[in-house]
């Protein structure tokens, strides 16, 4: 589960590629690519500068305009599937 607070880290094995906004994350241990779209990309940027789930929804909320907890529960949705999917790591 995720809160605010949680902090994320990439593992070394993922590999992430930008391509025109949208990206391309590779878990290399597994061989298994996933796409993301352009929010799903700003997103995984965010996370990836920050490392807080917290940081990254204030900077979600100045960019886009949507209610905080739908931001809030879209961001801790797509964290926790990265997480099961080998792409991220949660520390609370």
């Amino acid at each position: 589960m995720t809160d605010l607070t949680t902090r994320i880290t990439v593992p070394e094995s993922v590999l992430f590629r930008d391509l025109d906004g949208e990206a391309v994350l590779l878990e290399t241990g597994t061989g298994r690519y996933y796409g993301l779209n352009e929010v799903g990309t700003r997103m995984w940027a965010l996370l990836h500068l920050h490392g807080e789930i917290g940081a990254v929804c204030r900077a979600l909320l100045a960019e886009y305009e949507v209610p905080e907890d739908r931001l809030r529960e879209d961001l801790e949705r797509f964290v926790e599937t990265l997480a099961a999917r080998g792409l991220v790591r949660m520390d609370g």
